[in-house]
């Protein structure tokens, strides 16, 4: 999964409440996760240890530089 920060429509309203908020600080640009993180910080969020990931893609995956796979 590419999280791209800088294509979500939610960037600067819900970044607070954000895992990649919470985790890595304010972030610009992507970050990617594998499946084995995905699942860890699905079952952290299900828990109520994290907040969920607010990302609101503004383009589809497609359009985005080097991404392969679809965004979850």
């Amino acid at each position: 999964m590419l999280i791209d920060c800088d294509s979500c429509a939610a960037r600067d309203i819900s970044c607070g409440d954000c895992v990649v908020a919470v985790l890595l600080g304010p972030h610009r640009g992507a970050v990617e996760l594998d499946s084995a993180e995905q699942d860890a910080l699905g079952a952290l969020a299900s828990g109520g240890l994290l907040p969920p990931l607010r990302l609101v893609p503004t383009r589809p995956p497609e359009d985005l530089p080097g991404v392969h796979t679809a965004i979850a």
